[in-house]
């Protein structure tokens, strides 16, 4: 694969300070909102499981300073463990999420503490990093996989904030109103090759790698997300009761759980009204639909005559540019997200309404494919052809195989450094407190 063939672009090597910089950059944004997610509830809302899903808030704490210091201060830097009898309490691997309560975590203050001293030594390491000499340190390889990984965790405390019971704690104004969208539903993305994933992309982690050629079939794309009210129709059809709609896996789900709505979603005084965040308000029409799972997205496609789109059709559509014939960074191009292209990082705390964004849209004109929400496509979570494992086999290659499907493109909770047209999330096809949602897409008549 020749760099001219990966869209990121064909760029020289990036400037020392200007990794450092990114790096430093990167590395206080995320520590800003681990501090505000974490200081905005008190000490029993940081100790509790507020799900069996999730961790508790003081364990994702400990959590993002451990792996800061295993792979920067150890790995990278070379250093002494400064706690490596805590090491086996924050492996993700050696303990699922519902039995982290039992275990004899740090307290939220010394999480505090101990996540701040590895912070103050992560930072005396990068003032004098050279970005070079092995792939863990090139272009600053690994300070952007731990800023990546720390707002990875940053989400995942969201959804637990989302989850908990109790007043309102977060609090951000909400995105910019947005006149009704009235462009094409559909984009038709014409057949042909296109370059997928990335060898460039100095921060893209493994599952993303390498750059490679996919054919695809033309199709036609939703243009935004499926809303609030396309969804309200489909369960006012009857959708919910009806077995035809539904993969069989999917009906004994729904079936068993008594599942009729989105997760969140309650109808009172004939309106559907959710919760967000600890208040309840009416579901806004002209919103992406949030918090389905695969089998609800999948399910909706199927009575709309349609279906979820494929990882790779996603990604053509989301970076295609068939006048550069090439693909870029983002569908607007090689630049990174402004706050008038898409809506990331916990700016706001709702996606914005379908159609926002018209800065943000790629050249064939589909919106909101980056951030909003995350988008589920048709496909399992595979590797690419040429994949290599890197740093560590746990971040992805354990988790290979038909039982996850892939999400892309973002969403509201999502930073941009850990959001490109490249970037694959995954996750059972059951899971609803994710901020998931969807689009649709049919294949060209031939």
């Amino acid at each position: 694969m020749t760099p001219e063939m990966d869209g990121a672009a064909v760029t020289s090597a990036p400037d020392g300070e200007a990794v450092r910089a990114r790096a430093l950059a990167s590395l206080t944004r995320a520590r800003a909102r681990t501090t505000l997610l974490t200081s905005c509830v008190e000490e029993p809302d940081l100790t509790a499981q507020h799900s069996p899903l999730m961790s508790p808030l003081v364990w994702d704490l400990a959590h993002i300073g451990n792996q800061e210091e295993l792979w920067l201060l150890r790995a990278v830097g070379g250093r002494e463990a400064m706690r490596p009898e805590i090491d086996g309490l924050y492996d993700a691997f050696e303990h699922p999420r519902a039995e982290r309560p039992t275990l004899p975590l740090l307290p939220p203050a010394e999480a505090r503490r101990y996540a701040a001293e590895v912070r103050g030594r992560a930072l005396d390491l990068l003032e004098g990093a050279a970005f070079r000499g092995s792939p863990l340190t090139e272009a600053g390889f690994a300070f952007g996989m731990i800023a990546q990984h720390e707002q990875q965790h940053d989400e995942t405390m969201l959804i637990t904030h989302q989850l908990r019971t109790g007043p309102q704690a977060l609090g951000a104004p909400d995105p910019a109103p947005a006149p009704p969208f009235d462009g094409p539903a559909e984009v038709l993305v014409p057949g042909g090759p296109f370059t997928m994933g990335t060898s460039t992309e100095p921060w893209a982690l493994d599952n993303e790698r390498p750059a490679h050629r996919r054919e695809v079939a033309p199709f036609h794309i939703d243009t935004t997300p499926v809303t609030n009210a396309a969804y309200q129709e489909f369960i006012e059809d009857g959708g919910y009761t009806d077995e035809r709609w539904w993969a069989p896996a999917g009906w004994a789900h729904i079936r068993r759980h008594d599942i009729v709505a989105p997760l969140f979603w309650h109808r009172e005084g004939g309106q559907w009204l959710r919760r967000r965040f600890g208040v309840t308000e009416v579901v806004p029409p002209d919103e992406p639909v949030l918090h389905v799972c695969w089998y609800e997205a999948d399910a909706y496609a199927r009575w709309a005559g349609r279906r979820l789109p494929t990882e790779a059709e996603w990604e053509k559509a989301a970076r295609h540019d068939p006048v550069q014939g090439r693909s870029t960074r983002y569908p607007w191009g090689d630049d990174d997200p402004s706050p008038d292209q898409a809506n990331l990082g916990q700016r706001h705390l709702r996606p914005a309404p379908a159609g926002s964004y018209p800065a943000g849209a790629s050249p064939l004109g589909v919106r909101q494919l980056i951030g909003d929400v995350w988008e589920w496509t048709a496909s399992d979570f595979l590797p690419y052809p040429g994949f290599a494992a890197f740093p560590y086999k746990e971040y992805s290659e354990v988790f290979f195989g038909p039982e996850y499907k892939v999400l892309r493109g973002g969403s509201f909770a999502v930073d941009q450094v850990a959001c490109r047209s490249t970037f694959r999330n995954w996750d059972y096809p059951i899971r609803r407190q994710i901020f998931s949602g969807f689009r649709t897409a049919r294949s060209e008549a031939v």
